[in-house]
């Protein structure tokens, strides 16, 4: 099995690519990846969520059917509705319903990286990446990781349950003898938890301010990254130093988070394994990255900004843009390979 940061970093790859691209090839190619990923290296894992494929079943109409009833813009006309409806008055055309089944396929692929990501790792892997300067955020968001499956299992016995005494869901009220008990046992969860971190003394420290060095880090960082955005995002020719400005905001926060943490003692069970395998899978997502955001001359990355206004049309392709994003194959190769070394 991978280290978690190895993971960790594959899905924040999927992440950056799926929100740097609106060209449905593209988005369609790191879907089937996603969902490669969850077959093959997932396999036998704890099931919580959804797949990624049942997700992207539902937010792909969904998305289209939204953009197609909000947009109308676009040449070929399918429907037209009466405008005198709210909102939903106007044409439907198939450049909308194209444009919002794209948003659902790369909604489906961030969504099926961190499903992903949730099904291989360990809540505690997570905990333990999370800077010491924020333990305890870290520790609240991996509990609330942990009671959504907890959750899922829940609802399940609940309803067999209700389903035994004959009960059935026709409606809105048959959901109350479903949803009081569930969230009953949320709250018993809860508690319990609580009082057994308080009776192992989590909690049990005397209270330290933060020093007036840390906050000012902390304000400048967030300053510098808010002011490197706003420049990428809406002044063209002040890119480059948006760019700068963004980089050197995010090493200034991440200095006060370091100079923060040195204060808080966290001691280490078992110790964290790199290797050869997690090294690739790491220069696998980097690539890709790279591929992506950084301007390479061999690289057409115009071709990610697709947009099938004002009449669809095939979406252009670079090919070697597609061969980068193979990149995000290395824990399927991983996985085959060493499948393939067992008895």
């Amino acid at each position: 099995m991978l280290d978690a940061r190895a993971w960790l970093l594959w899905a924040a790859a999927v992440l950056v690519v799926a929100s740097s691209t609106r060209n449905p090839l593209y988005a369609l190619l790191l879907l089937a990846i996603v969902v490669a990923a969850d077959a093959v290296c997932a396999r036998g894992e704890r099931r919580g969520l959804p797949s990624p494929l049942r997700f992207a079943a539902v937010a792909v109409p969904l998305a289209a059917a939204f953009s197609g009833l909000t947009l109308s813009i676009g040449a070929t006309v399918l429907v037209r509705l009466p405008a005198s409806l709210p909102l939903v008055g106007g044409a439907i055309t198939l450049e909308a319903l194209v444009f919002g089944a794209t948003n659902g396929v790369v909604l489906a692929a961030i969504y099926g990286g961190f499903s992903h990501l949730n099904r291989v790792t360990q809540a505690h892997d997570l905990l333990r990446l999370a800077p010491r300067a924020l333990h305890e955020a870290g520790v609240v968001l991996s509990i609330a990781l942990t009671f959504i499956p907890q959750t899922q299992r829940s609802l399940a016995r609940i309803r067999e349950a209700q389903a035994l005494r004959g009960h059935r869901v026709r409606g809105l009220r048959d959901w109350l003898p479903i949803t009081t008990p569930l969230l009953v046992s949320g709250l018993e969860r809860s508690m319990g938890l609580a009082e057994a971190m308080v009776s192992r003394g989590y909690g049990a420290v005397a209270e330290r301010g933060r020093p007036l060095g840390v906050q000012a880090l902390w304000a400048l960082g967030l300053l510098a990254i808010l002011t490197g955005w706003l420049g990428r995002s809406f002044v063209p020719s002040a890119a480059l130093w948006g760019t700068v400005t963004l980089a050197a905001g995010a090493v200034i926060l991440a200095a006060g988070l370091w100079r923060a943490g040195r204060g808080v003692t966290r001691t280490r069970y078992r110790p964290a394994h790199w290797g050869a395998r997690e090294s690739l899978v790491a220069a696998g997502a980097a690539l890709t990255v790279a591929a992506v955001l950084a301007p390479l001359p061999a690289i057409d990355r115009a071709v990610l900004a697709y947009a099938p206004f004002p009449r669809l049309a095939w979406p252009p392709i670079d090919p070697l843009l597609a061969l980068a994003f193979l990149g995000l194959l290395a824990p399927i190769v991983l996985a085959l390979a060493s499948r393939g070394r067992e008895p």
